[in-house]
């Protein structure tokens, strides 16, 4: 029994030093986003500073998503695109061994939507106060619902916050963001990321046409000696999602796509807001507690 209580303790331990590079890391990028800087830069800094605090790697590629992109944007190798006047969410993850803080802020370079932003910071604050053991994912989504509407503004339906697990970014259980029927009930010790997603648009995202993040979701033989290289190139990030720009193997579109065809490695396209509405995102990893929650990543 001790040995199992000190095994949980160092997995706590884990998670809160992840949380606290990851607010340090965001602290800093927000200092880096300005109009006229390299969204390419930006990315790097984080995935490169998050490593020098002490993580061991990026729990994903850092996304820098625009105005109507909500998720899964990153930049390509070589990107030469710069911030404009823009609406700017940036989602950062970081990992020791395997334990991960996952955290987003928006920005707004136009100046134009504050209450944009203050509706998915409102609806992250409520569903914070509104964690602790015994609760269900049900209520956390009104929550959010209420404050993000609360705007005049909704909440976008078909993304949600998620549960966090050793080398997996998106584990049960699933956290709303607006009213729904049926929720779980969270218990102490679980750990989530909550993140609103609000629009002045319609509320739903849909797939863009451009892909630069996988994930290896399964392990199956792969008989081309490209796809085979990449697979082997693969194997430090396990099941954390990784950037096309990170790679080095040659035929690199090729090999990908076969591993997809073989159901190796899942591709997570960039997600828009249907009807074109500007996006906010907040987000906070937490831990449940007997009577609330600790927030890692504040």
């Amino acid at each position: 029994m001790a040995d199992k209580v000190r095994d949980i303790e160092d997995i706590v331990d884990k998670y809160l030093k992840a949380g606290k590079i990851l607010s340090q890391v965001r602290s800093e990028a927000r200092d880096h986003i300005k109009v006229g800087a390299s969204l390419l830069g930006v990315a790097e800094f984080v995935e490169a500073r998050s490593i020098e605090l002490g993580a061991d790697g990026s729990a994903f590629p850092c996304n820098i998503s625009l105005n109507d992109e909500a998720a899964h944007e990153t930049p390509v190798r070589d990107d030469t695109e710069v911030f404009a006047k823009d609406i700017i969410k940036v989602d950062i993850g970081v990992h020791l061994d395997g334990y991960i803080a996952d955290s987003a802020m928006t920005i707004d370079l136009s100046g134009d939507h504050s209450d944009l932003v203050k509706a998915s910071e409102e609806g992250l604050s409520a569903a914070i106060d509104s964690v602790r053991s015994g609760v269900n994912t049900a209520d956390i989504g009104a929550a959010i619902e209420d404050a993000i509407t609360s705007y005049d503004h909704r909440p976008v339906v078909n993304l949600t916050g998620h549960g966090l697990s050793q080398y997996i970014p998106h584990a049960h259980p699933s956290i709303p963001n607006r009213r729904v029927s049926n929720g779980v009930e969270l218990k102490t010790g679980d750990i989530i990321a909550i993140e609103p997603f609000a629009t002045d648009g319609v509320g739903k995202v849909v797939d863009g046409s451009l892909t630069e993040i996988f994930q290896v979701i399964s392990k199956r033989p792969v008989r081309l000696p490209a796809a085979r290289a990449l697979l082997k190139e693969l194997e430090p990030y396990r099941t954390l999602p990784f950037a096309k720009r990170w790679l080095k193997v040659p035929k690199l579109d090729f090999a990908l796509m076969q591993l997809q065809k073989a159901k190796v490695v899942n591709s997570y396209p960039v997600l828009k807001e249907v009807s074109g509405g500007m996006v906010s995102q907040a987000e906070h990893t937490v831990i449940v507690t007997d009577d609330g929650c600790e927030v890692t990543t504040r």
